[in-house]
């Protein structure tokens, strides 16, 4: 599988969200399953740095970045710097506990992952989060630039994705897979029908699965984000996009028509303008009207997600606009 660009900014497509959120209830999910079932959860500090070759990058990669993220340090036995850079990174690895994976790349024996990064030198150094790739650094790098680096990877992976990292206990046993340990949750047979639903465009079916996961358990956080990216899909799905955006610059306040636009802006990656427009709606509607913005306002606040700063800042506008 090739790597998805990743930008720090902030900025948000909905990939990007639909990665970050089920990231972060995968996380929780797993975290609250061992605690259930009196397991830790903790990994060996000598578990922290592991070697990875094309045949395990996706479940010791990219299926980890969902829990932790994975800094992977690509070098070769011929590289000089790689020598004097890799030691570093992994003493870094065991000292921020947990709050990192290191995986080791021998681009010797890896040259398809060389190539699917764009890695033109060693050594090189990325991180995936929650399956998406960006760079880090290249070449030689001192040791406070590589602190710094980790720790707005560190950081940027708390706040965006909600992810903590791993428990670190000094005496667990080295190569224990605590995932082993963590029962499979009730609901996660329907949870990936519904995904391969989704990836696979039958809207419909990915629907129907989330919502019988909701009719039962109305709180999980995974069912609630791709219930509300297979409805916003699905609603989009026969929109002739041209005419939608007519219809929008003709009638500002005819809420069907802004409510449109609006599923297109989210879709299209225009967060803030889908926003803006069902604000701004609010403002010119009132009664039914209004309220039928209002709440397809909330359902997109719910695809992008309640950490992101862009749906809080909404929130207080679309307050002001009611109140």
């Amino acid at each position: 599988m090739q790597p998805r660009n990743m930008s720090m900014s902030g900025v948000v497509d909905l990939a990007a969200v639909k990665a970050a959120q089920e990231a972060k209830a995968k996380a929780e999910q797993t975290r609250a399953e061992a605690a259930r079932h009196g397991g830790s959860g903790a990994v060996s500090p000598a578990d922290l740095v592991i070697d990875v070759d094309e045949a395990s990058f996706e479940t010791d990669v990219l299926q980890r970045s969902a829990e932790v993220p994975v800094v992977i340090d690509f070098w070769a036995e011929w590289c000089q710097p790689c020598k004097q850079l890799s030691p570093v990174l992994e003493r870094l690895a065991v000292e921020y506990d947990g709050r990192f994976l290191l995986a080791k790349i021998d681009v010797d024996a890896n040259q398809m992952l060389m190539q699917q990064f764009g890695i033109q030198g060693i050594p090189a150094v990325f991180a995936v989060v929650a399956g998406q790739a960006l760079p880090l650094f290249q070449g030689a790098a001192g040791e406070d630039q590589i602190r710094q680096t980790l720790d707005q990877l560190v950081q940027v992976a708390e706040q965006r994705f909600g992810l903590t990292g791993l428990t670190v206990d000094p005496d667990a046993e080295p190569g224990g897979d605590p995932a082993q340990a963590v029962q499979e949750g009730p609901y996660d047979a329907l949870l990936e029908a519904a995904v391969r639903a989704l990836d696979s465009g039958d809207l419909g079916g990915a629907v129907q699965a989330y919502r019988n996961v909701l009719s039962d358990d109305p709180g999980n956080p995974e069912a609630r984000l791709g219930l509300a990216q297979a409805e916003l899909l699905q609603r989009v799905a026969d929109l002739d996009p041209q005419e939608v955006r007519k219809n929008a610059a003709e009638r500002p306040k005819d809420p069907a028509a802004q409510i449109a636009a609006a599923d297109l802006d989210l879709v299209g990656g225009h967060v803030e303008d889908a926003f803006g427009r069902l604000i701004e709606t609010v403002q010119r509607t009132a009664g039914d009207d209004r309220e039928a913005v209002r709440l397809r306002l909330l359902e997109l606040f719910e695809v992008v997600g309640a950490e992101d700063p862009r749906v809080a800042k909404a929130r207080r506008a679309l307050s002001r606009a009611l109140f």
